[in-house]
Formats: C-alpha cells, structure tokens, sequence
C-alpha cells in the first residue's frame, strides 16, 4: 500500500470516527441543506490530522497534513453534498410542517415534537403521524449507507427516572414502526436520554414543550 493510499485510509477511517462519535447538535435553522461546505471543512481538519501522523519527520508530517486535509475536504464534501440530497428529498415527503429536519454537515436529525407522536405519560403512538414516520423509513431505505439513532426526550416534570423509561419507551415505540416499514433492525438504535438534553427552558410550558421531543439521528457509514 503506498504512503497516499494509506493516508487516504486514515482519513476515510477518522471522518467516519468522527460522524460515529460527534453529539448531535440542534440548529434553529431547519430550512438550510448546503452543508456541503461544512462537510468538506470537517473532512479537511479530519485529513490533516491523519496527515499529521503519518510522517516520519517534521516535513514530511507537513507535507502529509496538506494531502490529507485535501483528501478529506473531498470526501467530506462528496458526503455533505449526499446529506443535503437526502435532506431535501425527505422535506417533501413529509406531511407536516412541525416536523423538522436539521443538516449539520455530517449527519440529519430528524426532530419529531412530542405532542403529535403521543398522548401525554403514553408510550403509544397517535395513527395521525404514522404516514410521516413511513415517509422516514422510505427516504431511509433509499439511502442505505446509514446508521440510524432513535433518541427519546423528555421534559423534568415528574421523576427523572420515569421520564427515562418513558423516553426509552417512545424512542422504541418509534424504532418500531420504522422496522416494521422495512428499515433493517441492524440499522437501528432506541436511546433514551429522559430530562438530560433539554434545548429550551423547563421553567416554561413553551420550553417544556420544545424539550418533549424524539429525534431521528441519521449517521451515514460511508
């Protein structure tokens, strides 16, 4: 394997690292899918990391650095401007304007709110979202090259070890759905992160109800 083969490997292997490993991030603009430029800068810092320890001196490391971040600024843009395709295909297959999908460059998160999906303290989901969670495991089989996170959340009313359960439950009860529509289980992962992840104020029925949510997390592998 030459120098430039093996380094193309260590970048190829750190970005996917890196996509696995990164806490998804919520941004308040749902509406921007041209993370392509965010895709190359995270492929580009990727490489030159890789490139960085590569080399057997100081020059050499330099020179690797500035391979790799190109290297990787290709790749990560080839996968950013996939995830701003996917994004975009999924926006007009769904049917209701609440649910979101935010693109942060290296994966989709797909933010369903709680008061459309359940009853309140109800791990049973309402038939009124199940074309829109259909929709999901479509636009999921036609982009294969993932793994897909189901992530529970819940407000702190009540205790937090049944707001745990309970997003548990949900994140499941979502995971369902997308299995039976197809999407293989292998692909799937129920996380409940209860009261632990808020993204608004719980000292407000608006924050609470923001913060009572599940998100779909799609992490492409490749």
């Amino acid at each position: 394997m030459t120098r430039a083969t093996s380094l193309f490997a260590i970048s190829a292997a750190s970005l996917l690292a890196l996509t696995a490993c990164t806490t998804p991030e919520r941004s308040a603009n749902n509406n921007d899918f041209k993370k392509t430029t965010a895709g190359a800068a995270i492929g580009a810092g990727v490489g030159a990391v890789a490139g960085l320890i590569s080399g057997d001196d100081g020059a050499e490391r330099k020179q690797n650095a500035i391979k790799g971040a190109l290297i990787g600024a290709a790749g990560g843009a080839v996968a950013g401007n996939l995830l701003d395709k996917q994004a975009a295909e999924l926006q007009q297959s769904l049917g209701n304007d609440r649910v979101t999908i935010t693109n942060t460059g290296d994966r989709l998160i797909v933010t369903l709110p709680q008061d459309i999906l359940f009853a309140s303290d109800s791990a049973t989901l309402s038939g009124g979202l199940q074309s829109d969670l259909i929709a999901v495991a479509n636009n999921l089989q036609a982009y294969p090259n993932s793994m897909v996170q189901v992530v529970g959340h819940t407000d702190s009313s009540g205790e937090a070890g049944y707001n745990q359960s309970l997003s548990v439950n949900r994140a499941n009860a979502v995971v369902n759905v997308l299995a039976g529509a197809g999407v293989p289980r292998t692909r799937l992962q129920a996380i409940g992160r209860g009261e632990d992840q808020p993204v608004a104020s719980n000292l407000t029925e608006e924050g609470k109800a923001q913060n009572r949510r599940v998100e779909i997390v799609i992490l492409p592998t490749s």
